[in-house]
């Protein structure tokens, strides 16, 4: 599913015109996004959790050349969904 499906469901399921549920999509998104930049965590009960995480510096292996890389700390945005997400998803399919 692509954004503009998503956007043209929900259009449909609510009754708000096209333009105004893409409208509120991207609001949502651009939301979640500015909030993680600002390191905060955002959390949708029953659905799941946007978090960032600091992941350490560590010495990897470049594949291709076997060359050893240093990797330094950073930040990875993550997405974890909650128990009652997986356990739908698992009992419906």
């Amino acid at each position: 599913m692509t954004k503009a499906d998503l956007v043209r469901a929900i259009s449909q399921e609510t009754g708000i015109i096209l333009i105004d549920t893409k409208m509120i999509v991207d609001a949502f998104l651009e939301n979640v996004k500015k909030s993680m930049v600002r390191g905060e965590h955002i959390e949708l009960r029953r659905f799941g959790t946007f978090k960032n995480k600091r992941r350490k510096a560590r010495i990897a292996r470049n594949p291709n050349t076997k060359e050893l890389v240093n990797l330094p700390e950073r930040i990875v945005p993550t997405f974890k969904f909650s128990k009652f997400f997986i356990n739908d998803v698992i009992n419906n399919n």
